[in-house]
């Protein structure tokens, strides 16, 4: 791989220290954690004290902040470890940032600190069962009456789910205005009327929590609506672009792993009396990888830069995440081919990669809604 020029040497040291924390503190339990199928609260408590948690949050707050490199680092260390089951970036990357966005004064004091502790652990709940990647076709309601907002709806696939604290909820407050009628609502765990349906057993990410929730009835005081009433699906677009831009980070780091780790295991397994990397086939395969991972890592790198910056705009995000996550499930399928037979034994890390890396084309807009973005940009007037 080239070097990459976007970290400082204060990077390099802010990495290690993520590493250790890692490897000491998530690592020897994940695999526990994926039979529980859920992370523990201590881990995240202890991710707070160690200021791992939405650490771009400004120090107004509790925050360090410190730039989105931090957060790049965080994402890249977990994913190379494997660690699937932690749902830092969710919290850190994508639902904290909209209560620092678009939150009152209050919502930002109330609610910051505590996230920044791992006291309250955040999830965004876009996705129902009907809608899928349409978020503007979302049929969760909140109509207002008197001081209070009712809620009525449900979500699935909300990761975070069974640990969330705090909600944002994406609902219609006005069911006849399409886009325009689109608001975010702030729900606490334990409001009634607020239920949590059981974890979902997935192909992958088995240590991630992810539920249904239930809204019926929900009474949600007026001051728990997030930035304007109508303005949500004008928030949702300002904020998927680090969201899509988070998930192509994670992709290239884990496939970087993967066939880091496929690379030392060509060379010690043997087949025919000599190692499988003596063979031409797998010299050709892992060279390909290599070279279409270093390309990736390039433009993904920009795209790092670019948003830094402020410069990055939603088709180029698209193309990171479009791009990142095709090219993560290809590389992590060839890597599986190579280690043969082992390579589907869930005890082989590629196994697990495998299933895990599968949700990357489908959460955060599918491949398929990518592609409309990147052409609808192409084909405009």
């Amino acid at each position: 791989m080239i070097p990459r020029t976007i970290f400082t040497e204060e990077h390099r040291q802010f990495r290690d220290s993520v590493r250790k924390f890692l490897q000491e503190e998530a690592l020897p339990h994940h695999d526990q954690w994926e039979l529980e199928g859920q992370v523990s609260r201590e881990l995240w408590q202890k991710a707070g004290a160690q200021g791992l948690l939405a650490p771009s949050v400004t120090e107004q707050y509790g925050g360090v902040g410190v730039d989105y490199l931090y957060n790049t680092i965080i994402s890249e260390e977990i994913a190379r470890m494997g660690l699937s089951g932690i749902g830092f970036g969710l919290h850190s990357d994508i639902a904290v940032p909209y209560i620092e966005h678009h939150g009152t004064e209050q919502q930002k004091q109330k609610y910051l600190p505590a996230c920044l502790s791992g006291e309250i652990i955040t999830a965004i709940a876009m996705t129902e069962p009907g809608t899928g990647s349409d978020l503007q076709g979302v049929k969760t309601s909140a109509i207002l009456d008197g001081d209070e907002y009712v809620l009525n709806g449900s979500k699935t696939f909300i990761t975070n789910g069974q640990m969330a604290d705090l909600v944002i909820v994406v609902c219609k407050t006005d069911p006849s205005a399409g886009a325009q009628g689109i608001s975010l609502m702030l729900v606490e765990a334990g409001t009634p009327g607020f239920l949590k349906g059981s974890n979902l057993h997935k192909l992958g990410m088995k240590a991630q929590d992810t539920s249904e929730l239930f809204f019926q009835d929900v009474r949600i005081p007026k001051e728990n609506l997030l930035g304007e009433e109508g303005k949500g699906f004008i928030y949702l677009m300002q904020e998927l672009p680090q969201e899509r831009l988070g998930i192509a980070v994670s992709a290239v780091a884990n496939a970087e792993s993967v066939l880091e780790q496929t690379v030392a295991y060509v060379k010690e397994r043997k087949a025919f009396g000599k190692p499988i990397a003596a063979f031409q086939n797998t010299q050709f395969k892992l060279a390909e990888m290599d070279s279409k991972l270093t390309a990736m890592r390039v433009f993904i790198d920009r795209c790092i830069e670019l948003h830094i910056k402020g410069a990055l705009d939603a088709v180029s995000a698209s193309k990171a995440k479009l791009l990142a996550t095709e090219l993560q499930c290809e590389v992590i399928d060839q890597c599986l081919q190579l280690h043969g037979g082992y390579g589907y034994m869930w005890e082989y890390p590629v196994a697990r990669a495998y299933a895990d890396a599968r949700v990357q084309r489908i959460y955060g807009g599918t491949s398929e809604v990518m592609k409309l973005i990147v052409a609808r940009s192409l084909l405009a007037d």
